[in-house]
């Protein structure tokens, strides 16, 4: 791997865990840390790799997706759909209101 400086320490596994409400135990973080920095050097390697003549793929099948009419319809099946409300008025769906 190409030797980049660190950059995830303790505080930053700290951070992230508080931000990912995780609960890291002591023993485990500079294990963490020393897997978060080889993923980040991982990918440092990966954005060395010169792909200026490669196309972007949707599928890595290479088959193309078939195009469709972009046509705006409701399904017709709107009472269908109210049918499942608990409450409904003039068509719609009534809610309770969640603004105080």
């Amino acid at each position: 791997m190409s030797s980049i400086k660190s950059i995830v320490d303790i505080p930053t596994v700290n951070k992230i865990a508080r931000l990912a409400r995780l609960e890291i135990l002591e023993k485990n973080k500079q294990n963490l840390t020393n897997d978060l920095n080889n993923i980040l050097e991982f990918v440092a390697q990966l954005n060395e790799v010169d792909t200026s003549n490669v196309e972007p793929l949707a599928s890595v099948t290479g088959h193309k997706l078939p195009l469709r009419n972009d046509e705006v319809t409701d399904g017709n099946i709107g009472e269908l759909v109210l049918q499942n409300a608990p409450e409904t008025s003039s068509g719609f769906f009534v809610v309770p209101k969640v603004i105080e």
